[in-house]
């Protein structure tokens, strides 16, 4: 058995450890609803605040913060101030599991917001998992895994992001249209991840001439991004998608570059975070210049978006010293999101309420997002499409023409579609109706 096969091995038995013991020791709901009182609602989130997967992400919760702290300034929601408790778990499922214990039976929090990574989102919300098990709500999860959209499998469970295979399909519905006749290959991470992909890819008819799995945190073994190369260049492929985490994105532009090779990069969404790319400091972030990217949200450099200049307003005053990113927008989505559906929800505030609310109004809710939110009585998935762009220099992802053309599709067999979609304004300065 390989080192990362039995790395994957310990990692899932720890998890299943996890969850089996907090089956067995959580007590009985407390009578009354958690987390609430009249003055304040309390939510908890679990991430990687520090570890390889730290870089960018650990700056979710606190734009998350920025955005409770400026609406409680403002008086709160139906009169209640909205509070975080945040804990690190290293992009860890084993930890993530433990925080969540925590977070609901120690800091009694309401609900559980914006968890990042499909590993630990899963471990927390399947069957066993803490927030199963005590029905507690998980908002918004940073993961494109279609399968969070399952309301059956994953009853309290609501994405942020489009799905991956949703991505799988608008790449594919672009390299079909943009480069038509080139020889087109892939590298994927090979896990729920990269497979969700896949999926999406085969659905929307796209054939890789070349396809380059790798397992998580291979990408760290310095033999092992070269030999990507050397199978993409032996396969002539002029056009590469990159399904990967950020970290592999690193490795992988960073040895094309010392081999001298030249495709067209087209990186998918979570590989082609900037902000990590940059602050890993491996490679000269110029190299993300010419790729392709995909944003369901709007540019961070988009002063002019409203939403943007709202965000970046509330990031200057109340996440100082902080720089104004993707992941600063995707933080404060979820913060604006979360007291939207507390909105909706009504004073007599409770858990089950919460999800109806999401479920009944949560499609119409304003937010950021330039394609819609899919939410219903019968699925929780988020965004539904992305626009395509450009990286430039500094590692700005740049709208093609200047405009934000938005695909949308479904995560099955759906078209992929220009977006009509028109978007809500941004509420009265920057609250939930």
């Amino acid at each position: 058995m390989t080192q990362i096969n039995r790395r994957k091995l310990f990692s899932a038995s720890a998890v299943m450890a996890v969850v089996a013991l907090a089956a067995s020791v959580m007590p009985a709901q407390a009578a009354g609803e958690v987390g609430v009182t009249n003055t304040s609602v309390k939510f908890g989130i679990t991430s990687p605040k520090t570890g390889a997967a730290a870089p960018g992400y650990e700056k979710i919760p606190g734009a998350i913060k920025a955005y409770f702290d400026y609406v409680n300034d403002k008086g709160g929601i139906n009169g209640r101030k909205l509070t975080l408790v945040s804990r690190d778990d290293q992009y860890v499922p084993a930890t993530a599991v433990q925080n969540a214990i925590k977070l609901i039976n120690t800091d009694k929090v309401f609900a559980l917001l914006g968890t990042l990574g499909t590993a630990s989102t899963k471990a927390i919300t399947g069957p066993a998992g803490p927030a199963t098990v005590y029905k507690v709500p998980t908002l918004f999860v940073n993961t494109g895994f279609s399968g969070f959209a399952d309301k059956k499998k994953y009853p309290t469970t609501f994405a942020l992001l489009p799905s991956y295979a949703m991505e799988a399909k608008v790449i594919a519905k672009y390299i079909k249209d943009k480069y038509a006749g080139k020889k087109v290959g892939i590298v994927y991470q090979d896990d729920d991840f990269g497979k969700d992909a896949l999926a999406g890819f085969k659905t929307a008819g796209l054939t890789f001439d070349v396809a380059v799995p790798y397992a998580s945190l291979s990408q760290g073994v310095a033999t092992v991004p070269p030999t990507w190369i050397q199978k993409l260049s032996t396969a002539k492929a002029e056009v590469v998608v990159m399904f990967g985490v950020s970290s592999a994105t690193t490795a992988l532009l960073g040895n094309a570059y010392a081999l001298g090779y030249k495709p067209q990069w087209v990186l998918a969404s979570i590989g082609g975070d900037a902000t990590t790319i940059a602050s890993a400091k491996k490679i000269p972030i110029a190299l993300m210049a010419g790729a392709k990217g995909l944003s369901f949200a709007p540019s961070p450099n988009d002063s002019k978006d409203e939403w943007i200049a709202q965000f970046m307003e509330i990031n200057t005053k109340y996440n100082p010293g902080v720089a104004f990113d993707n992941n600063i927008v995707a933080g404060m989505t979820t913060a604006f999101l979360t007291a939207q559906a507390v909105k909706a929800a009504g004073q007599n505030l409770t858990r089950k309420g919460i999800v109806a609310a999401i479920e009944k109004s949560g499609s119409t809710f304003a937010n950021p997002s330039l394609a819609p939110l899919g939410y219903s009585s019968t699925s929780h998935v988020g965004a539904t499409g992305y626009w395509v762009g450009t990286y430039d220099t500094t590692g700005g992802l740049n709208a093609d023409g200047g405009k934000y053309t938005v695909y949308t599709t479904d995560s099955g067999s759906g078209a992929v579609v220009e977006s009509t979609f028109k978007r809500p304004a941004m509420p009265e300065n920057g609250l939930p109706k």
